[in-house]
């Protein structure tokens, strides 16, 4: 099992704040002959008459003594790499690459990076390291 990320925490607590029920912590998942491990598998309970919502949550910390371009080729990997194993094995699950806000407002807009989002057409949830709490979602 590979390690935590320095922010996985915090996301997991953002999660459950916005009304959350984590439902594995990590989310291990084999598929063709590999075994791979999502951060964060987590489901919303909308309503009794409604199916909840399933999600699974890559959780990046993008911290400044690393190299912004380097983290973000193996997130856009790895993000690509578990969406297509999510779709073979759990389809009903949607997956989240998760990103501090402060990454967010920086590096993910250059035009560089907003392209490759764009292009690999990569969900994202924003979260707020200070406060704990889920900035923004985006489809």
């Amino acid at each position: 099992m590979s390690a935590k990320d320095v922010f996985h925490e915090v996301v997991k607590t953002a999660l459950e704040k916005d009304g959350w029920q984590i439902t594995n912590d990590p989310l291990t998942i084999s598929v063709g002959g590999v075994n791979l491990s999502i951060d964060l598998a987590a489901q919303r309970l909308i309503a009794a008459e409604r199916q909840g919502h399933k999600i699974a949550v890559e959780v990046k910390s993008f911290l400044q003594k690393s190299s912004a371009i380097s983290e973000f080729h193996t997130a856009l990997g790895q993000f690509i790499n578990y969406r297509g194993a999510l779709r073979r094995v759990q389809p009903e699950r949607i997956l989240y690459l998760a990103v501090p806000l402060t990454t967010y407002k920086t590096f993910f807009q250059l035009d560089f990076p907003k392209d490759m989002i764009a292009e690999n057409q990569v969900k994202m949830l924003i979260y707020d390291v200070e406060r704990e709490v889920i900035f923004q979602w985006i489809n």
